[in-house]
């Protein structure tokens, strides 16, 4: 292997991965392949369903009322 990648992750994520590992004795990193190696083999990619899916207005974010200062 040669290249290196940095994620962050979220607390609850980071505590799934490491209870994952050592419950099946195997690295944290070896996990995190695999789910990789799941989601490049999944001919529709699930993950990549949902961009552009929502309706609704295209001006959401610019409303008045709906912005924080």
């Amino acid at each position: 292997m040669s290249h290196k990648l940095t994620v962050r992750l979220t607390k609850e994520q980071a505590e799934w991965l490491r209870e994952t590992a050592e419950r099946v004795g195997v690295p944290q990193s070896r996990i995190v392949r695999d789910q990789l190696e799941r989601a490049m083999a999944t001919p529709e990619r699930r993950f990549m369903a949902l961009p552009g899916a929502a309706l609704g207005r295209r001006d959401l974010s610019t409303r008045k009322g709906f912005s924080r200062p």
